[in-house]
């Protein structure tokens, strides 16, 4: 991780921004440097680029104009939705002009004979549930953002969620997609209406592709039912080892919660002397949220068998939510814990490795001796039940000489999280901030071979630029560098 001065974007010729203007009206194009400053940063708020523009299309057929434009220009662009991504994903890198679908916000139509929706990008996640609900039916994908963030980013990060454990990733609900190439083409992947005859898995290629093949236009969802009930409980531990330990004793019970969440000490402080406090004990040094979901008949045994998993491991207390106002308040911990975090620190570096369940002690033991070792805080709320780590490193960018301790911090928390078999990313994306550790995992032949495809969709590399994929392979020059991980 480097922390990336903003710098002002070359801006657009008066003949681009006119054209621009001329398809998303006077309102959809901002060009002044005040009004581009939100648009600098993402949730990872140490990486800053400066957009030439932004422009914010209402439609389909206007996403496409404007990226015939901008093509036209030779000027790169990147997609944006919400901004809540953790990658530096959706910044724009090289001067790139920022195209924000927050605008195309349409709940097209809602088919429950068939369990799909069609929608624009722009849709809050939780809006859709909101929608489908009064039909039995729900979008299962559930990221901790999802009253902020859009359908549209979920689809380019392949975003995960609390309830994945059970229900599984974006991946799973995305049946089909209208695209707009990098040069504004229009085309269809999949779908109720898709082509006859398709071989390619065109929609699995595009989703989890970070916007780096085209910007994803109208967006064909698979729902499930609303299930019938819903029970939590909240263990509280003295460590965080046994924490992860009760994990994986319920999983090996033959257990499948809904969820699975760990937040550690740190975190439980933070969340508790913030106005999202949710009553956890602030001496303990780890609280495990488990909940299961579906035939309400069944819901109390299971709820029995994890608590007598985490009374073996050590909780000192088990909490049961004994109605749905409870069960919210169990979940209030988890769910406002990034928003208390600014309580410790005024920035925020959320790393995202994924490991074997298993190691899930090992390595979180290992993390608290690299935060301690470089005198750092690191606070750890994460997905215990997929082995999906989020170590958050809390400091302040402003000292230099802590910046260069989080970015060693950082780099050694990765390769921590890859020797035991992990992956360097579980829900946020490589984005801007993980590029550097893509070689820990890929061979040469594997990232070129992703480079070519990239190609296919954007052969003249405009589509947001620096992202993904080494510096070395976008350039072809020959091979990778040694990791800088160690």
């Amino acid at each position: 991780m480097t922390v990336q001065p903003a710098t002002a974007a070359e801006p657009l010729s008066d003949h681009l921004l006119s054209e621009l203007r001329s398809v998303v009206g006077e309102r959809g194009v901002l060009a002044d440097p005040e009004r581009l400053l939100v648009y600098e940063s993402d949730g990872l708020t140490q990486y800053r680029f400066p957009p030439s523009a932004v422009i914010l299309p209402r439609n389909a057929e206007e996403v496409s104009r404007v990226l015939a434009a901008i093509h036209g220009d030779g000027r790169p662009f990147v997609a944006r939705g919400a901004g809540t991504g953790l990658s530096g994903g959706a910044l724009a890198v090289d001067g790139a002009v920022v195209v924000a679908t927050t605008r195309m916000n349409r709940i097209l139509e809602v088919d429950p004979e068939n369990r799909r929706a069609r929608i624009e990008p722009g849709v809050v996640n939780t809006d859709l549930t909101a929608a489908t609900l009064p039909h039995g039916l729900i979008y299962a994908p559930d990221p901790s953002s999802q009253t902020a963030c859009t359908i549209g980013g979920n689809v380019a990060e392949n975003s995960g969620g609390p309830h994945c454990l059970k229900y599984g990733v974006t991946s799973r609900y995305i049946t089909g997609l209208e695209v707009a190439l990098p040069d504004g083409e229009r085309v269809r992947f999949g779908g109720l209406g898709g082509e006859e005859g398709e071989t390619y898995d065109l929609v699995g290629l595009f989703v989890g592709s970070e916007g780096c093949l085209g910007v994803a236009t109208e967006i064909e969802v698979a729902l499930v039912p609303a299930p019938e009930g819903a029970r939590a409980l909240l263990a509280i531990f003295e460590d965080l080892e046994s924490a992860a330990r009760a994990v994986t004793r319920i999983l090996v019970r033959g257990l499948l919660p809904a969820a699975l969440e760990i937040i550690d000490g740190e975190t439980i402080r933070a969340v508790e002397s913030s106005i999202f406090a949710a009553g956890y004990p602030t001496d303990a040094e780890a609280a495990l949220v488990v909940e299961f979901d579906g035939i309400e008949e069944a819901l109390e045994e299971e709820l029995t068998a994890a608590e007598e998993s985490c009374r073996a491991e050590g909780a000192r207390e088990v909490r049961r939510a004994a109605s749905e106002a409870e069960r919210a308040a169990l979940w209030k911990g988890r769910k406002k814990a990034f928003g208390a975090m600014g309580r410790i620190a005024p920035d925020l570096l959320v790393q995202d490795a994924t490991v074997p369940r298993t190691k899930l002690p090992e390595v979180l033991r290992r993390i608290v001796e690299i935060g301690e070792r470089y005198g750092l805080t690191v606070a750890n709320v994460f997905h215990a039940g997929d082995g999906n780590l989020h170590p958050n490193i809390l400091f302040d960018r402003r000292d230099e000489a802590v910046l260069a301790r989080v970015e060693r911090a950082s780099r050694e928390i990765m390769g921590v999280c890859v020797e035991a078999g992990g992956t360097i990313t579980g829900e946020h994306g490589v984005g801007v901030d993980k590029r550097q550790y893509m070689e820990l995992i890929y061979s040469r032949q594997v990232l070129e071979a992703m480079e070519s495809v990239r190609r296919v969709f954007d052969p003249t590399g405009v589509c947001n630029p620096g992202k993904v994929l080494p510096d070395w392979v976008r350039a072809g020059d020959g091979g990778p560098r040694e990791p800088s991980v160690g």
